[in-house]
Parts: structure tokens; sequence; C-alpha cells
């Protein structure tokens, strides 16, 4: 079965606090749970719950998000990745999620992959120091990241090869790659050895697994018959209760078994 993690940051909408909602993933049976932002965040909070639920943290994001095309951001990017790798170890998370940030209307785009490579091979080799992954995520431009600089798994394949580190890996995001093109089983293969992190959600709409164009029950059949021995994150807003939306989610992956 499907290792999967919660994504706290879309349940739970009118709970304030982050502890609480990773003692909430506790109650659903659940053993993992993971978010976007941790500055935002009372860390040590979260790592007491943590420790009191017994529960694992996935991962999250490399801080500042959305900053590997921006021309300013290097010296950002450079503080930033330390303090995440920090946070990522008092956690005891396994990687660092890295979003590209947007395409510049006054730049090439092959241009901005010079800069993307440069800063990947400095980030991967901090996390690499720190025994980490970075998961870097390809992301839909059509509806949730209009203008999104990195877009289909063959654009962040080609990325992985050039930065040539063992650190840096895919998050394949299924809703968003449903978006973007499609294809998602035979992707899934095809890149299987670059994925060190997988998200979820229905299309359309980005909610539950069930009753949408996905067929999640075969996608992950098939990462059940593969090697990948990461997380399969959850990262949608219920339409359903949160009970009933993740009882549903593990109610498909045990169907998949």
């Amino acid at each position: 079965m499907v290792n999967l993690s919660v994504c706290i940051e879309m349940f739970w909408l009118d709970e304030t606090d982050p502890a609480a909602k990773v003692r909430n993933v506790k109650e659903s049976g659940i053993g993992a749970y993971e978010f976007w932002t941790w500055s935002n965040k009372d860390v040590d909070a979260v790592a007491a719950a943590q420790a009191e639920t017994g529960l694992a943290c996935a991962g999250h994001l490399l801080e500042p998000p959305f900053a590997l095309t921006a021309r300013e951001t290097e010296q950002a990017l450079v503080e930033g990745v330390s303090k995440s790798a920090a946070i990522a170890e008092r956690l005891g998370s396994p990687g660092l999620i890295v979003t590209t940030g947007n395409i510049l209307a006054d730049e090439a785009w092959d241009i901005t992959l010079r800069r993307v490579v440069r800063r990947l091979k400095v980030l991967s080799a901090v996390a690499a120091d720190h025994g980490l992954k970075i998961y870097l995520e390809p992301l839909n431009p059509v509806v949730d990241h209009h203008g999104y600089w990195l877009t289909t798994m063959a654009q962040a394949a080609d990325i992985v090869a050039e930065v040539d580190s063992p650190a840096l890996t895919i998050l394949y995001d299924i809703y968003h790659q449903q978006i973007t093109e499609g294809n998602l089983i035979s992707n899934l293969r095809t890149y299987l050895p670059l994925i060190g992190h997988i998200h979820t959600a229905g299309v359309p709409g980005r909610h539950e697994l069930a009753d949408n164009e996905i067929d999640y029950r075969a996608v992950f059949k098939a990462i059940d018959e593969s090697d990948y021995a990461g997380y399969v994150g959850l990262e949608f807003r219920p339409s359903l209760t949160e009970a009933e939306a993740l009882a549903q989610a593990v109610r498909i992956a045990e169907d998949a078994a």
C-alpha cells in the first residue's frame, strides 16, 4: 500500500494551530504529515506534536518559495536552504520541496534555465550535506499557477540530469500533471527513478481522490508495483469532512494494494 501523507495546509482550515492539525492527522490513522512554509509556524510546537503522536514529517518547502527564477533571490536562497535544512533535520523530514517561480517576460526560457541549474547545484549540495533530498516540482500553468516556469516532467528530468546530484529529485504532482500533460501512469513509470515525492488531488476541483477524472486506484496500483518507496501526499481541499475525505483516500489505497 502506498505510504500516505496529509498536507495539513489544505485540511482543517478553521484550525489555526499547526500542532493541532498534526494531532488530527494521527486521529485519521495516516502515519505522516507535510506542510508548506515553516517560517509562519511554531516549529517547536509542531515538533512536540510530532513526538507526541509518533507521526513522521514527509516534507516541507524550501524557503523562500517560488524564488529559483528571479534574478534578485540568490542570497535569499543560499540563506534559506540552510535554514530550511535545519528545520527538516529537526522534524526528521527526508527532503525539501522546491518551486521555481514564474517565467520572466523579458528573458528567454533557456537563459532562465542557466540560472535555475546553477542555483539547484548549490541547493542540492547543501541538501546532500544534511542528508536530505530536493523535490523539484512542476506545476500546472492552466488553472492554479499562471506563468509558472517549470511545467512538465520532461523539463524537470532534463534539469535533474544537468545538475547531476543524487540529492535532486522530482516531485510528481499527479493533480498538476493531469492538467498539464496527462499520460499519468506512463510518465510515472518513465520518470520513476527520478521521483522523490508524489502529490495527489482530484481533477477538476482539487478535491477528494474519488469521483474525478483520475482513476487513483489504477495510479496507486502502478505505484505499488514499482520500486517507489517515498510518500504519497494528499494535497487537496476536502469537499467532504476531513475525516470522510481521508478515510476515502485510505480505502482507495487499500483497494489498490
